[in-house]
Formats: structure tokens, C-alpha cells, sequence
């Protein structure tokens, strides 16, 4: 339960960071403050820039997560609160359907545990194919069993991103574009947001940075690990005649000797057909292509010890991202395991995201939501997919944490 005599002294809030998590946030302050004042800082020249303005539009409906952890609990309530604004703003939302299809034996006994692990979690409608059920679903695709999630959805998150963000001014909350919080002071009460231009005090600070967060965390004070390790994520398009092939997601089964998930294929809430994402490092935090260089955010993670033990745990899957990266047929014949008819298809650069991945010291990747508080400071160290379909849960959970004592 909140604190009411910590309530009555939280009247100026900021948060750090515009894409969907922060406006989320600062619309859940202003619904829960009476007479709040809130202020969103985003260094760019518009919402939802980065991850949320990159990423793939998929509403996860929560079949992998630990079961009690973070990302399993905020993204089934992120659901449900999703559907429930979505809805009332008349913005699109299409439960397409998703199938995460074996290819092995090996495969299918990982997907029974997924199934069992869903089915905790309170995923609806899941369910397990046998081989040829699979194209009673998906007429193309090809596998050796399948489950079939049939409320996974899309929407455009940018759009509910901006949608949010109407809510906030019409509520009379500041949004401060091209405004970049260059630190962050915790005082004995309250923080100190400072911008190149000035420098405010607020009763309570978010920040919720993303592909910035650790460097924040740190400047409050916190722990300079986990890392935040960039990895971008390259999507192509299938051409307009081949994406009747695919009516849904198509994923493959994740593998545990793998970090990353591996190509699938996506529909947008567009129509567009999206192959990808592979997952290579990145040269910056913020570089969406190759030629954008950002020497201070390579040198971050060469210089730490961390990134050199994942490196070295990982090399196989280095190889095998490696591969998609400078090959578009070796891209595309991975996507061709689930769906053989694609071949020849014609396929077109796609859009390319950049993960903001936590990293421990011993080069393990955080796994679960990271959410920290420091006095009046709460700080999202992490929070990759399901980021995006948890965003309206994890904006409660974090206002409830910060008003208590």
C-alpha cells in the first residue's frame, strides 16, 4: 500500500527517457497524484526514437518467462491493461497468432517444457500440434510439432506511445524534447535532473533511459554493472507477393546454448512481413547502420571484463549470427526451416533495432526485468522484451514501489 505521508510530499516528478516505459510512467503518476506536476526528459526530437520505435510490434502473451518473475507477472498484466487502451483509443490490435514450431526431437522436448512453463503463467488459449495440425494453422509451414499461441498479437507501439503521451499533456504534464539528462543527483531529499541547459529538483525521479540506463544508474550512485552491452538486430521485408505465405508469427524453439532468439518471422500491424532479427554487437548504443560509429560506446564494452567472458562463452552463436549479417541467403534459408516456399521470395531491407541488453560482470545476460530504487530515485536497468507489451504494468508496479516508504 502506498505511503500517505510520502504521497502528500511528492509534488514535481520527472522522468528520464520517451519511449513507451517512461511515458507509461509519467501517465501512471499523474493518474495516482493528485496535483502532481510531471516533466518526461527525451534527449531526441520525438517519442519513442529508439527501442520502442524499433522493435518488432509484438504483444507477447508470456510463454517463456520464469514463472513468478517480473516478466512473467507484469507482461500477462501488461496485456490485459494493453487491450484495455488500445481499445478505448481505437488504435489497432490484431491477435494474429503465434507458433513456435520444433524441428527435432531434441526441439519438441524443449517446447513440451515452454508448454508447461505457458500454461503456469497464465497464457491463453495454448495449446500443442502435432505435425500436420501445424498447417491447419499455418498452411506453409512445416515442423515437427508446434505450439500454437493463438492470442499473441501486434499493434504499433509508437502509436500507443504517442497516444500515452496525449494523455500526459491533457493531464498538464511537460514533455521536454530534445532535452538530454546529462546526470542525475540524489540530495537528501529529492534528485536533481541537469540538462546542458539547466537544472531542476524533483520530489521523485524515474529513469527509464533504455540504451542509457546504466550510465544514469551510475551517476546516482548505483553499481556500474550489470552493463548495458549493445546488439543490434537487423529485419528484412518480404516483397508484396510472398507475404500471403506467413498469416501469423513463426518462431523457432529458443535454444538454451544460444543467448539470442534467432531469425522468425513476424507479420506488422502494417501487413509488412518481417524476417529477422539476427543479433550481432553493435558499434553504438544508438547506431542503426554500419557507418554510424559511436567510439565511446565501443570502448565501453571492449574495456569490460564482462563482455569478453560472454564472447567467450559464446562463440558458436557468434559464428552463426555472423553468417546472417553478411549473408541475405544464409538470412533467408533460416527463415525457409519453418516456411520451404519462401525460396526465391523476394526479400527487402527491413528496419534494424538495437537491444539495450544488462550484462553481469561474469558475462551472463540479466534475464529478468532489473528495476531499482535509491531513496527518490527508481531506475530501470533493465528491461528488454517483453519491455514493450509490459510497458502499462511495469508502469504500475514502479509508482507503487516509489510511493511507498
Amino acid at each position: 500500500m502506498p505511503n500517505t505521508a510520502r504521497v502528500s510530499t511528492i509534488k514535481r516528478c520527472a522522468v528520464i527517457g520517451g519511449g513507451i516505459i517512461g511515458v507509461a510512467v509519467a501517465r501512471e503518476l499523474m493518474s495516482r497524484l493528485d496535483g502532481v506536476q510531471v516533466t518526461i526528459y527525451e534527449k531526441e526530437d520525438r517519442l519513442a526514437a529508439h527501442q520502442t520505435g524499433h522493435n518488432s510490434g509484438v504483444v507477447h502473451a508470456g510463454l517463456y518467462y520464469q514463472p513468478g518473475g517480473l516478466k512473467a507477472t507484469l507482461c500477462r498484466r501488461g496485456v490485459e491493461l494493453l487491450q484495455e487502451f488500445v481499445g478505448e483509443r481505437d488504435l489497432p490490435y490484431e491477435a494474429c497468432g503465434k507458433l513456435v514450431i520444433a524441428q527435432t526431437p531434441e526441439e519438441s522436448k524443449r517446447l513440451d517444457n515452454i508448454f508447461a512453463r505457458s500454461k503456469v503463467n497464465g497464457v491463453p488459449g495454448v495449446r500443442m500440434l502435432g505435425a500436420s495440425q501445424i498447417r491447419e494453422v499455418e498452411p506453409n509451414a512445416v515442423g515437427l510439432s508446434a505450439l500454437h499461441s493463438p492470442e499473441t498479437a501486434i499493434v504499433d507501439y509508437a502509436a500507443i506511445t504517442n497516444a500515452l503521451a496525449d494523455d500526459v499533456r491533457r493531464a498538464g504534464g511537460r514533455i521536454r524534447l530534445g532535452q538530454e539528462a546529462t546526470s542525475l543527483e540524489q540530495r537528501t531529499r529529492g534528485a536533481v535532473v541537469r540538462t546542458k541547459d539547466d537544472a531542476e529538483n524533483y520530489d521523485l525521479v524515474v529513469a527509464c533511459a533504455g540504451l542509457q540506463s546504466d550510465r544514469l544508474a551510475k551517476a546516482t550512485g548505483e553499481p556500474a554493472t550489470p552493463r548495458i552491452v549493445p546488439f543490434f538486430g537487423q529485419y528484412f521485408l518480404l516483397g508484396r507477393e510472398a507475404r500471403d505465405q506467413v498469416k501469423g508469427l513463426i518462431y523457432p524453439v529458443p535454444d538454451p546454448k544460444h543467448p539470442f532468439l534467432g531469425v522468425h518471422l513476424t507479420k506488422r500491424i502494417d501487413g509488412e512481413m518481417m524476417l529477422g532479427p539476427n543479433a550481432f554487437i553493435s558499434f553504438g548504443r544508438e547506431s542503426y547502420s554500419w557507418r554510424n560509429v559511436n567510439v565511446r560506446d565501443v570502448l565501453n564494452y571492449t574495456l569490460f571484463p564482462g563482455f569478453w567472458n560472454f564472447a567467450r562463452q559464446n562463440v558458436p552463436s557468434a559464428v552463426r549470427e555472423f553468417q546472417t549479417v553478411v549473408s541475405r541467403k544464409k538470412f533467408i534459408k533460416e527463415a525457409m526451416r519453418f516456411v520451404p516456399s519462401l525460396e526465391g521470395a523476394k526479400v527487402l531491407p527491413g528496419t534494424r533495432g538495437v537491444r539495450a541488453q544488462a550484462m553481469n560482470g561474469d558475462g551472463s545476460l540479466v534475464d529478468d526485468f532489473v528495476i531499482a530504487r535509491r531513496r527518490d530515485v527508481v531506475l530501470v536497468r533493465n528491461a528488454p522484451s517483453p519491455g514493450a507489451t509490459s510497458s502499462l504494468a511495469i508502469a504500475e508496479y514502479i509508482v507503487q514501489e516509489a510511493l511507498r516508504s
